[in-house]
């Protein structure tokens, strides 16, 4: 099957737009750039708001209906990261994930290079964990290629004693949890100015109330999940916002594929 691109409905004047290669540009109805350093995230979700069903395999996938375009949306923006950075959970979710573009989108793998070479930047993202220690599989095969993981200072030295030595272990902070913005200055600290994150909703979540998040692409399928009592997460897991905390988006860009919308929205506040 060949992708048909994505039609551009509406977008804000004026975005940044790094020069793609012209298939990207051609697939993706446009140009797509980032004005400095940022952190942005990547999500598909059905129309009910669901995002993940843990314990349903290839969940994901399920959740984006196979859409192709959400494929290629996800290695699109894996192209431009420094480095992709993924809790423990989305890890242990994908036992054989890679986080890399080109095994997400084949087709386009030639021109996703390309974006790459273009940009300065190394062959493939940079790969981040996220972990207090509690689920955290040190033989997932991402690890003998070299990744970071971020945790507890606690948690570190079983951590270190157990992964290859081609990845680092980080001791972002003291406590039961690992401290967004300690995170994300790790990360920042090893030279990574753009941060994509790709879940889960808990990570996602933490960043969002910590003020971090500067953009959020999302991808709503035309599936409906519903519940009853089994476990399905939203966007947004793990903290109360509403009605003490408020988070703003400015909605920047719509674009859609066949019954599938991929949104673009910018942060625009958060206060209590």
């Amino acid at each position: 099957m060949t992708l048909t691109p994505l039609q551009l409905l509406d977008e804000r004047p004026g975005l940044p737009q790094r020069d793609l290669p012209d298939e990207l540009s051609r697939l993706y109805g446009g140009g797509l750039g980032f004005a400095g350093p940022s952190v942005f995230a990547n999500f598909v979700e059905t129309i009910d708001g669901v995002v993940a069903m843990p314990d349903i395999e290839r969940s994901n996938a399920i959740v984006s209906d196979e859409s192709e375009a959400d494929r290629f949306v996800m290695a699109l923006l894996r192209a431009f990261a420094d480095v992709v950075v993924v809790g423990s959970g989305t890890m242990l979710a994908s036992p054989t994930g890679t986080w890399r573009a080109d095994r997400v989108y084949p087709p386009a793998a030639e021109a996703l290079a390309e974006l790459r070479r273009r940009l300065g930047k190394s062959e493939h993202p940079a790969v981040a964990i996220v972990t207090a220690g509690g689920s955290f599989d040190p033989t997932h095969p991402v690890l003998e290629s070299g990744a970071v993981v971020l945790t507890t200072e606690r948690a570190a030295a079983d951590l270190r004693a157990g992964v290859p030595t081609a990845t680092e272990v980080v001791a972002v902070n003291d406590g039961d949890w690992v401290d967004p913005a300690g995170a994300i200055a790790a990360l920042r600290e090893r030279g990574h100015e753009l941060i994509l994150s790709e879940g889960g909703p808990t990570l996602f979540t933490s960043f969002v109330a910590a003020g971090l998040v500067d953009e959020l692409f999302l991808t709503v399928s035309p599936l409906v999940a519903g519940r009853s009592g089994v476990r399905r997460l939203s966007l947004a897991d793990g903290a109360e916002l509403l009605p003490h905390v408020r988070v703003a988006a400015d909605l920047v860009s719509i674009r859609r594929h066949e019954s599938h919308l991929f949104l673009r929205y910018a942060f625009t506040s958060l206060r209590a």
